[in-house]
């Protein structure tokens, strides 16, 4: 097989936090190295609501010792965006943006990866791609109208309207809760009982008593079954109900791209989690040379990890790699 003339020591798959953590420990490890990211610099941040709080504290989003400074006991989407792209201009981390790794092949000695652009060989590849880009459908009928949406980014686009939210996250929350303070007529629909356990703690208040005032109507135990052009059918536990409607956010959850997981030969978990088989030491996949990083290691388990506790899967992969050159050649070894 011919060996395409890029060639580094590390292949970094998705520029969001963590894949320009890797992309520093490698270059403060003396590798050559690439990131390779299919939308812009932290392409999933940057896909949040614009007036997004963290749940973290700034100092556990930083990466590479350098300071997060916030003017807010926790930042905002806007100052994480900024920190990341200075990040970025700080260690003159080699990004290619705009650019979709297609696959990930096996050579003799390493990989082959090819993108929508080019064609590169690396002794290692990391999969670093979040989780963010594939939505959870609800495989309902209607979901595929232009007025439903399963990303929410602005409030103002909803004011006056009819508006059906899904879920009780963070996220399903936030989107409430905003929109009916730009005059939206909200309704959430929660599958559970109650508001979502893991509810920034300062926001559960705000919706608990925007629900108990009648400001927000919540339905409970419900789901939502069919999305029509001006309306929607929800199964209440008192039968169903048909209300007006204008939009839905079927804010529902994400998951990682397992179809590219499969493809490049990642085992997954045969349970619900689908969780990709990675040693939890090295982040090595049962691909020799194959590393996973962040929020992808826990499959449908999107809230195991965070940027804040996966920072360390750069230290831990570049380790790994020092520790192999080491072994294939003593004289060339070095520390991390």
């Amino acid at each position: 097989m011919e060996i395409p003339s890029a060639r580094y020591d590390l292949l970094i798959i998705g520029g969001g936090p963590i894949g320009l953590a890797c992309g520093i420990a490698a270059q403060t490890a003396g590798l050559t190295y690439l990131i390779v990211e299919k939308g812009c610099l932290v392409n999933s941040l940057y896909r949040y609501p614009q007036n997004m709080t963290f749940f973290s504290t700034s100092e556990r989003l930083e990466i590479g010792g350098v300071p997060f400074v916030s003017t807010n006991p926790k930042p905002k989407r806007a100052e994480a965006l900024e920190y990341y792209r200075r990040i970025q201009q700080k260690f003159a981390l080699e990004v290619h943006l705009f650019e979709e790794v297609k696959t990930v092949n096996p050579l003799d000695s390493g990989f082959e990866v090819i993108t929508s652009k080019s064609v590169y060989s690396a002794q290692y590849v990391v999969v670093a791609t979040g989780f963010y880009d594939i939505p959870c459908l609800m495989n309902i009928k209607g979901e595929n109208l232009p007025k439903v949406s399963h990303y929410y980014n602005d409030p103002h686009y909803y004011a006056g309207q009819h508006v059906v939210v899904v879920g009780a996250s963070n996220s399903s929350v936030d989107a409430a809760l905003e929109t009916y303070r730009k005059g939206a007529n909200v309704t959430l629909v929660v599958r559970a009982e109650s508001i979502g356990g893991r509810v920034k703690y300062w926001v559960r208040p705000d919706i608990e008593n925007r629900i108990a005032n009648g400001e927000v109507r919540a339905l409970f135990n419900s789901k939502l079954v069919e999305i029509r052009h001006t309306e929607v059918d929800i199964l209440t536990p008192t039968g169903l109900v048909t209300i007006q409607n204008d939009f839905v956010l079927a804010l529902t959850g994400y998951q990682p791209n397992f179809a590219f997981l499969e493809k490049i030969g990642i085992t997954l978990a045969e349970d619900h989690s689908r969780e990709p088989f990675h040693n939890r030491e090295t982040m090595e996949t049962n691909i020799p040379g194959l590393f996973l990083a962040g929020v992808v290691c826990g499959g449908m388990n999107t809230h195991l990890w965070f940027i804040e506790n996966s920072r360390v899967h750069a230290e831990q992969i570049v380790k790994r790699i020092l520790q192999d050159q080491a072994k294939a050649s003593p004289a060339l070894s070095r520390t991390p």
